[in-house]
C-alpha cells in the first residue's frame, strides 16, 4: 500500500508538472499574446519602440478581406487577405510564436507592396481569430501551410506566382513545410530568424532560463505528447530543406538571444545550393529588417528576381546591369 501511495503521488506530481509546462509553453492564447502592440521585452527592441510601433499602426491601417480555411483536424483557420494590385504575385505570410500578422510582418508589409506583390497574413492555429488552443512550435503548423498553399491555388488560379514567407516560428513553419509536395506555383521561401527544430528550440531556451537543458527538454516533450498530440522530435527545419525543390532566402540577425544565429548557419549547411543566408550584425530576434532595411530590401529585390525571372513584379525588376550580376 505504502508503495502504491507512493506511485501514486509522483503520478500526481508528474502530470500535474507536465500540465503546467504545457499551459506555459504551448496553450494559447495568453493574456496579452493577440494585442498587436504588446512588444517583447528586449533592450534593443526598446530602442527602437517608437520606430516599430509606427510600423504596426501603418499595418493596422491596412484594409483587408478575412478569408479562412478549414484545418486537416477541423480547426477555422483565418488570414488577412490585403490585395495592392489585381493579379499581382502574392506572398504567403506566417508569423511567429505567441505574434501577430501586423506585429512581426510590420517592416516586412510595405516592402513587398513596393515590389508589387498582395499579401495573405496567416493568423496560425490557436492565434488571433484562428481556432485550436495549442500551438505546436510548426509541427502541426507546416500541414497549416500546406492546406493554405493549396487554398490560393483554388481562389487564385495555378499560374499565380506565390512566396511563402514567415518569421521566428512561422519561418520554420515554411521550412519545414517546404520539402512537402507543394503547388508548382509556389517558387520560392523567405525565412527569418527560424530554429532549427522544435526540439532544438526548447532545449536552448531551458539553458538560457538556467534549467538543465535535457530533463527540461523531456519533460517538454511529455508534456507536448499528452496535452497537445504532438511531439519535438519529429519534423525540422534542417531535414525538411535537405529535399526541397525551392530555392530559400534566409535571414538572421547576431544578437538574436531568442533563437540563435547558429541555427540559421545549420539549416543554410544543410542545403547550400538552395539556400541563401544573409547576417545582420547587432541585430536581435525578428529585427534585421529595422538594423539595416535598405539592405534587407535589396537582398530580398535580388531574390524575388532570380526565383521569378520574367513573372518578376515590374516594380521589383533590376536593370540588366544588377542582372547580370546574379
Amino acid at each position: 500500500m505504502i508503495w502504491l501511495g507512493l506511485i501514486l503521488i509522483l503520478l500526481c506530481l508528474f502530470f500535474s508538472a507536465t500540465f503546467a509546462v504545457y499551459m506555459s509553453c504551448f496553450y494559447t492564447p495568453n493574456r496579452t499574446q493577440n494585442d498587436d502592440r504588446q512588444l517583447a521585452k528586449s533592450a534593443l527592441r526598446n530602442a527602437r519602440r517608437t520606430q516599430i510601433l509606427e510600423l504596426i499602426d501603418a499595418a493596422l491601417e491596412i484594409p483587408y478581406e478575412t478569408v479562412e480555411i478549414l484545418s486537416r483536424d477541423d480547426f477555422v483557420l483565418r488570414g488577412r487577405y490585403m490585395e495592392f494590385r489585381p493579379g499581382a504575385p502574392l506572398c504567403l505570410c506566417f508569423h511567429g510564436y505567441r505574434g501577430t500578422p501586423n506585429r512581426d510582418f510590420s517592416g516586412f508589409i510595405p516592402i513587398m507592396r513596393r515590389l508589387g506583390f498582395n499579401l495573405l497574413l496567416v493568423e496560425q492555429r490557436g492565434h488571433c481569430r484562428s481556432e485550436s488552443n495549442t500551438t505546436t512550435l510548426g509541427v502541426k503548423e507546416r500541414f497549416d501551410c500546406l492546406d493554405w498553399t493549396e487554398y490560393v491555388r483554388l481562389r487564385f488560379g495555378p499560374d499565380l506566382p506565390v512566396l511563402l514567407a514567415g518569421v521566428s516560428m512561422g519561418a520554420s513553419t515554411v521550412l519545414m513545410a517546404s520539402d512537402f509536395a507543394l503547388p508548382d506555383n509556389v517558387r520560392g521561401i523567405i525565412a527569418d530568424c527560424p530554429f532549427s527544430s522544435p526540439r532544438e528550440i526548447v532545449f536552448q531556451t531551458a539553458l538560457n532560463m538556467h534549467l538543465t537543458p535535457r530533463l527540461a527538454t523531456l519533460l517538454t516533450e511529455a508534456a507536448a505528447r499528452i496535452y497537445g498530440g504532438f511531439s519535438l522530435f519529429g519534423p525540422s527545419a534542417v531535414e525538411s530543406v535537405k529535399h526541397t525543390r525551392l530555392q530559400i532566402l534566409l535571414f538572421h540577425g547576431e544578437s538574436d538571444y531568442y533563437v540563435p544565429c547558429y541555427m540559421s548557419e545549420e539549416i543554410h549547411d544543410a542545403n547550400r545550393e538552395q539556400i541563401e543566408l544573409h547576417l545582420f550584425a547587432r541585430a536581435g530576434h525578428g529585427m534585421s529588417i529595422l538594423f539595416e532595411p535598405e539592405r534587407y530590401e535589396a537582398c530580398v529585390r535580388r531574390y524575388i528576381n532570380r526565383v521569378l525571372g520574367d513573372e518578376t513584379p515590374k516594380a521589383a525588376r533590376l536593370s540588366e546591369e544588377e542582372l547580370a550580376a546574379l
